[in-house]
C-alpha cells in the first residue's frame, strides 16, 4: 500500500471514529402544566365548543400525547422531562389533586420531573401520595425532606437516564421561595441553589459527563446558575412561565438562550408548547451544538382519542358547575401574567374592587390582591363559573384586618420588589393609588401612595393612621412575602371564597366593563389602554344569582388552615 493511500485510509478511519464519538440527544420538555389537561384558548382559559370548532384551541393532554409521539419519531435518541408545577390551576386539580398527573405522566413516558412550588399547595402529604403513584423520579437537590414523614426518602436529588448507550445525569432544583409561596410545612428544609453543585460533582465522579439541570427556579435564576455552577451541560427550566423561541413573536429570548456556553430552555406554560431541543455532545461530554424551538400545540396537532375520552370522563362531574353562567362582560377582561404582575391590570381591578365592595360596610377602605393569584383572562360575553374558577382556582377566602399606613407602604414595596421577574407578589389594589419606579432598588421603589377618602377625594396615606384592609387569606398569613401582615390587628381569615365574591360582583355589575384608571403608575411603562371609570361598589344581591359557586374542598374551604391556602406565584 502506498504511503498516500495509507494516509488517506487512516484519515478516513480517524474521521469516522470522531463522528461516532459524537452523541446527539433530543430533550423533550414541559413546565408549569398546572393541570391544563383540557385544551385552553388564546387567553389560557378553558376552550369552549365554539372555539374548538373554529380551531382556536391549544394544548391539552390529548394533543400533548400526539406531539410527544411525533417528536420521538423524529429523534434518534430522546428523553422527556418536566420542570415542575404539574399541580394547581384548574377545577380538575380541585377535584383530583395529583391523581391525573400520576395517571398521564407515565402514559406519556416522562423520565424525570422537578419538584415545583405548586407541588406543595396542599402540603407534603399530597405530594408524597403523588410521588408514590407516579412511579418516576421526582427530583430536587436543594430540598431536604428527611424530617417530614410524608416525604422522607421520596424526593431524589438526581437520576441517571440511559439512552443510546449513554448515561444522562439529571439534577433537580426547586425555587428557594417555596416556603413563602407554598405550603411545604415546617419539616421540609430548602437549601440554597448551590446544593446542586455537590450532586453534579457526584455524578461527574461516576463518569457521567452529560448533565441536565432540571430547574424550577425561573429564567433569571437559570441564567445566574449557568454562570455559577460547573459541570452543567443543559438547563431545562420552569417556574417563570417563560417562552423562549426563535420564531414566536413576543418570546423573552432565543431558544436556547446560551449563557457561559450552557443552553437554557423553557417552554412557557399550561401545555401550550412542547420544548424540543437537540443537543450534540462530543466524546468528552461537551456541548458542540444545541438547536430547536418549542412546538406550538395548536389545532394542527391531532388529539389522542383515548386520552381525550378519559379527560372528558374525569371532567363530567364538573360540567354543571362550569357551565353555569353567572354574569356577562362587555369586553374581555385582561388577566395575563405579563400585565397583572407588572402594571395595573383589568383583572386586578375587578378582583380588588370585588373584595372591597363585599366588606365596605365593615369600614374597610383598602383592598390588595396579589397579581400571582390571577391565573387567566375572561372572554367577552357570557361568563361561566368555570371561567371565574380558572382565574381564581385556589379556594382562597377573604381576609380582613387593621393595620397602619406605614405597613401598607411596606406591603406595596414588597409587591414591587420583584417586578423585573414578574413576581406574583405584585400588588393590584382598590382604594389606593401609588407610583412604582423600577429603576430604584427594591424596598425604595414606591412613592406617592394615596388612599381614597370617599367619593373622588384622595389624600396621602398617613403612616401613623389605622386603615381597614381586605386581601385573601394566603397574603394575610404571609404568602408572597407579605410577612408584614402576619401580626395585623383584628385579622379574620375565614370570609367567603374569593371566586364566589368575584362572581357575585360580576353579576351585580353586569354587563361588566373592564377598566384601568391609572391607580398604579409604573415609571417607564406604557400608558394604560383604557381609562374607564370603575363601577361603583354595590351590595351583593341576595337572590342567589351567584351564591352557589365553587364547592369547597373536602372539609370546607373556609375552614382550611391558612398554610393550605393559595400558593399563588408562578
Amino acid at each position: 500500500m502506498s504511503l498516500r493511500l495509507w494516509l488517506s485510509t487512516a484519515g478516513a478511519a480517524l474521521v469516522a471514529t470522531q463522528a461516532c464519538a459524537d452523541f446527539t440527544l433530543t430533550i423533550l420538555h414541559t413546565n408549569d402544566f398546572h393541570d391544563r389537561f383540557e385544551p385552553i384558548n388564546a387567553t389560557d382559559s378553558a376552550c369552549d365548543e365554539e372555539q374548538a370548532a373554529a380551531n382556536e384551541c391549544f394544548g391539552g393532554i390529548a394533543r400533548l400525547i400526539t406531539a410527544v409521539s411525533e417528536a420521538r419519531g423524529r429523534a434518534e435518541n430522546s428523553i422527556l422531562l418536566d420542570a415542575g408545577d404539574q399541580f394547581q390551576g384548574s377545577l380538575l386539580y380541585t377535584q383530583y389533586k395529583g391523581d391525573m398527573s400520576a395517571e398521564f405522566m407515565p402514559q406519556l413516558g416522562y423520565q424525570a420531573m422537578a419538584v415545583g412550588n405548586h407541588e406543595f399547595d396542599d402540603g407534603p402529604a399530597v405530594l408524597g401520595e403523588f410521588i408514590d403513584a407516579v412511579g418516576l423520579p421526582v427530583l430536587s437537590a436543594n430540598i431536604d425532606p428527611s424530617q417530614e414523614p410524608a416525604l422522607a426518602g421520596k424526593i431524589a436529588k438526581s437520576t441517571v437516564i440511559e439512552v443510546g448507550g449513554e448515561r444522562i445525569g439529571v439534577v433537580g432544583l426547586t425555587t428557594v421561595e417555596t416556603p413563602e409561596i407554598a405550603s411545604p410545612g415546617p419539616n421540609v428544609n430548602f437549601l440554597p441553589y448551590d446544593a446542586a453543585q455537590q450532586e453534579i460533582d457526584d455524578l461527574t465522579e461516576q463518569g457521567i459527563n452529560k448533565i441536565v439541570l432540571l430547574s424550577h427556579a425561573g429564567y433569571v435564576e437559570d441564567q445566574a446558575l449557568a454562570q455559577s455552577l460547573t459541570g452543567v451541560d443543559v438547563i431545562v427550566g420552569g417556574h417563570s412561565h417563560t417562552l423562549l423561541s426563535n420564531t414566536e413573536e413576543g418570546a423573552a429570548g432565543p431558544y436556547p438562550t446560551m449563557v457561559n456556553d450552557v443552553p437554557i430552555v423553557q417552554a412557557r406554560s399550561y401545555g401550550k408548547y412542547l420544548g424540543e431541543l437537540t443537543v450534540t455532545f462530543d466524546d468528552q461530554g461537551s456541548v458542540i451544538s444545541a438547536e430547536g424551538d418549542p412546538i406550538l400545540l395548536d389545532a394542527s396537532i391531532a388529539e389522542d382519542e383515548a386520552a381525550k375520552a378519559r379527560v372528558a370522563e374525569l371532567g363530567a362531574p364538573l360540567e354543571e358547575l362550569r357551565a353555569r353562567v353567572v354574569a356577562e362582560t362587555s369586553d374581555a377582561v385582561d388577566g395575563e401574567r405579563e400585565s397583572c404582575r407588572a402594571v395595573e391590570c383589568e383583572m386586578g381591578n375587578l378582583v380588588a374592587e370585588a373584595m372591597l365592595a363585599r366588606v365596605a360596610d365593615q369600614g374597610v377602605t383598602i383592598a390588595i390582591a396579589n397579581g400571582g393569584g390571577l391565573r387567566a383572562s375572561i372572554d367577552a360575553g357570557p361568563v361561566t363559573m368555570g371561567e371565574v374558577l380558572t382565574v381564581l382556582p385556589f379556594q382562597n377566602t377573604l381576609s380582613t384586618f387593621q393595620t397602619d399606613g406605614q405597613t401598607i407602604i411596606e406591603a406595596l414595596e414588597n409587591g414591587a420588589s420583584q417586578i423585573e421577574e414578574q413576581g406574583g407578589r405584585f400588588a393590584q389594589v382598590a382604594g389606593l393609588r401609588y407610583t412604582i419606579d423600577p429603576s430604584q432598588p427594591a424596598g425604595s421603589r414606591v412613592s406617592d401612595v394615596q388612599a381614597l377618602l370617599g367619593g373622588d377625594a384622595w389624600a396621602p396615606i398617613d403612616p401613623a393612621a389605622t386603615y381597614g384592609v381586605v386581601t385573601n387569606n394566603y397574603v394575610r398569613t404571609g404568602g408572597d412575602g407579605y410577612a408584614m401582615f402576619v401580626d395585623a390587628e383584628d385579622a379574620y381569615d375565614f370570609g367567603p371564597d374569593l371566586a364566589d365574591v368575584t362572581a357575585e360582583y360580576l353579576a351585580a355589575n353586569q354587563p361588566y366593563t373592564p377598566f384601568v384608571d391609572g391607580r398604579i403608575t409604573v415609571v417607564g411603562a406604557a400608558v394604560p389602554a383604557s381609562e374607564a371609570v370603575a363601577p361603583s361598589a354595590v351590595e351583593t344581591p341576595d337572590d342567589g344569582t351567584a351564591a352557589e359557586a365553587a364547592p369547597a374542598a373536602e372539609g370546607g374551604a373556609t375552614e382550611a388552615a391558612p398554610a393550605e391556602a393559595e400558593p399563588a406565584t408562578p
